[in-house]
Order: C-alpha cells, then sequence, then structure tokens
C-alpha cells in the first residue's frame, strides 16, 4: 500500500470511527451508567469484533453479498431490530445508584462478546468495512494486506470509541439526579434510533 493511501485509510478509519454511531452513542450511555472501567470490555468488543468483520470482508465476504444481495438485506433489518432493542434498554436503565447496589437485577454493560458479535449486524460497522475495501484497498491485495488494513482500522477505532466512554464516565456524576439522567438516557435512545436513518433512506 502506498504511502499517500495508507495516509487516507488511516484518516477515513479515523472520522468513521470517531464520528456518532450506535457504538459511539452506547459507549457514550454505558460510560455514563457505569463508569468507564465497567465498559472496558465494551469498547474491546467493538474494536476486535469489527477488526474481525474487516478481515472477513476483505477475504470475500463481500462477494458473497453480491451473488446473494438478499444475505445482506437480512443483515442490515436484523441490526435494525436489535438496535431498537438495545435503544429500549438504555432508556428504561435505571439510577446510577440503583445499578450500584441493586444490579443483580438491572442491566449491565454490554459484555466483550456481546458487543463483537453487535459488528456483525451495525448497519455502520459494514458501511465502514465496505468503504474501506471499495475505495482504498484493492480486493486483489492478498491476505497480508486485509490483515494490515483492518490492523490499523482496530488501532485506530480502540481510542476513538473509548474517548465516548471516557466522556460519558466523566460527566456521570452530573447526572445522578434521576431525573437528569432519565432524560439523558432518553435522549441516548433517541439518538440510537435515528442512527437508522440513513440505513433506512437507502433501503
Amino acid at each position: 500500500m502506498a504511502t499517500d493511501t495508507l495516509m487516507a485509510f488511516a484518516l477515513f478509519a479515523l472520522v468513521s470511527s470517531i464520528t456518532p454511531g450506535p457504538n459511539n452513542l452506547m459507549l457514550l450511555a454505558s460510560g455514563v451508567n457505569f463508569g468507564f472501567r465497567a465498559t472496558l470490555p465494551h469498547m474491546l468488543g467493538i474494536s476486535i469484533g469489527f477488526m474481525v468483520l474487516v478481515m472477513s470482508v476483505g477475504v470475500g465476504l463481500a462477494g458473497l453479498f453480491k451473488i446473494f444481495p438478499w444475505l445482506y438485506v437480512v443483515l442490515r433489518w436484523a441490526g435494525a431490530a436489535y438496535l431498537l432493542y438495545l435503544a429500549w434498554n438504555i432508556a428504561n436503565a435505571g439510577p446510577i445508584d440503583s445499578k450500584a447496589h441493586e444490579n443483580a437485577h438491572k442491566a449491565g454493560p454490554m459484555s466483550f462478546w456481546s458487543a463483537a458479535a453487535f459488528q456483525w449486524v451495525n448497519p455502520k460497522a459494514w458501511v465502514m468495512a465496505l468503504g474501506a475495501f471499495s475505495t482504498y484497498i484493492p480486493a486483489t491485495g492478498g491476505f497480508w494486506l486485509v490483515a494490515l488494513a483492518a490492523g490499523i482500522f482496530a488501532m485506530i477505532n480502540f481510542p476513538s470509541v473509548g474517548m465516548w466512554a471516557l466522556f460519558g464516565s466523566k460527566v456521570r456524576h452530573l447526572l445522578k439526579v434521576e431525573r437528569n439522567l432519565n432524560l439523558f438516557n432518553y435522549g441516548m435512545a433517541a439518538l440510537l434510533v435515528l442512527s437508522l436513518y440513513p440505513m433506512l433512506l437507502s433501503a
């Protein structure tokens, strides 16, 4: 990969990773509701799960969608349904103090495996992965070029998404009032639903 192409790809990875989307909105909400440390498995799951997705697209999954386009449609709508479920969970999250002491019956932060699996039904993740290989990485580049691209994406993605969780944890103390936290969670849930708009627009 030429140096100028590599720099352009790194910029694409940064912009697409740090801008608002389902992953970042959920990390912001998780940082507020559970704190930064508890959100680390969620962050790692996103970065590693997305790296695996990028590698899978690079080694031939994109070609499978060309042969069976209905598979991509199914994934998109499954992702939309799961995002609505996650938005519901965020909207109905309880107060911070109650989660600290009564977490047995409250939803906790997303686990590593759940976050990694979510990348496969995350519409923005698919757009990012497919965009990387349709614009920057040649389809005939071979496995090691695909692995390099996936590794670069993961290294840039992790600190980028981590900023959202960190910001959420820093403003956590401002939302200890139950009414304020509820308003925040409702807002995050609404934004998560709105993040589906580009997908529905292109459906």
